[in-house]
């Protein structure tokens, strides 16, 4: 009889296994990318991933996940703040151990747009990214393997893979593109410069129109279209980072000629990413305007902007003030709080 028992109670629990199997049904709505008007076209391998609802929701919690760093304190978001557009205060990126990196923190902003990531450009698809900080030594000194591993032993972070892939399986793929598809979603376009544009009920005031048309004067060839920048890579004299390791863009392609150049950053947000320059060469906007005006480094391969005008972008201290002015407009306060 106990037998018997036994058998139906096996059975009974194998049926209701099924029944649970059976009665989970993934359902993970794609969420609208919405392009906003007179952006470019999205990064190539957007398709490819495009950002759903419960990819969004895990790539935020790896986002701000310390368990991706070696010894459990460090995330993405230890270095990329939303009340400073996802940089940072440091002027070169802090990580592990207080360990200093190299280049100072990019912002994270309207990566769907973007055709290169980095300073240097090194990364065309933003789902190869991540890996990047999780296994270098001054980041978070870690391995794929070892937080995959850590990421295994939560039933939450299963439960969120359930609900974003459609089993439970934690691979690398997966929270490369879950990251991604979170960072696809951090667009900003509603500052101040948009809303004019857009015609809304809002106007600059009189400095800052003067700045609008200094800068479109002077600055805009560089700096242009609605990022802010024509993602073109540069050399345009800044101070060199001591660093042997740094060669800019030439860490990349090899070329002698790239040697120093970096990519040109978008300007959106800009009052609040300070320091400034690949390095953090400039501690605030105005240090940056004095040294852009008063001469730049020379150099075999610098910026025909500055070869044209003796190294240096002339402004009067009341340009100078109308440029900051106008760069202020760039700031989307709904995006910073985030």
């Amino acid at each position: 009889m106990r037998i018997v028992l036994g058998i139906v109670t096996v059975i009974v629990f194998v049926l209701s296994c099924s029944k649970q199997e059976e009665l989970f049904i993934w359902d993970n709505p794609e969420l609208p990318l919405e392009i906003p008007p007179g952006f470019p076209a999205l990064n190539r391998f957007v398709q490819d991933n495009r950002p759903t609802k419960y990819g969004v929701q895990l790539g935020e919690k790896l986002f701000n996940e310390t368990k991706l760093s070696g010894n459990n304190t460090i995330s993405c978001a230890s270095c990329h703040h939303p009340s400073k557009a996802f940089a940072d205060a440091n002027a070169q990126a802090i990580g592990i151990y207080n360990r200093v990196g190299l280049r100072n923190t990019t912002p994270i902003q309207n990566m769907a747009f973007m055709q290169f990531y980095n300073w240097d450009g090194n990364i065309l698809q933003l789902e190869k990214q991540p890996l990047v900080p999780i296994i270098t030594h001054e980041e978070m000194n870690s391995s794929i393997l070892e937080v995959i591993g850590k990421l295994s032993e939560e039933a939450a972070y299963k439960a969120l893979f359930k609900q974003a892939f459609g089993d439970d399986e934690i691979t690398a793929d997966r929270i490369y593109r879950s990251i991604a598809q979170y960072e696809y979603t951090l667009i900003s376009a509603d500052s101040k410069y948009d809303q004019v544009m857009r015609g809304d009920a809002i106007a600059f005031t009189e400095i800052e129109s003067e700045g609008f048309a200094v800068f479109q004067q002077k600055c805009a060839g560089c700096h242009s279209g609605a990022l802010f920048t024509d993602q073109s890579f540069r050399n345009i004299g800044f101070p060199i980072n001591t660093d042997s390791r740094e060669a800019g863009r030439a860490r990349v392609t090899g070329i002698a000629d790239d040697h120093m150049r970096f990519r040109v950053p978008s300007l959106r947000n800009i009052m609040q990413t300070a320091p400034y320059g690949s390095f953090g060469q400039f501690p605030d906007l105005k240090t940056l305007l004095d040294y852009l005006a008063d001469g730049v480094l020379d150099a075999p391969n610098l910026d025909p902007v500055f070869k044209e005008n003796n190294n240096r972008i002339p402004l009067t201290e009341a340009e100078k003030q109308a440029i900051l002015a106008f760069l202020s407009t760039l700031t989307d306060t709904q995006f910073l709080q985030k």
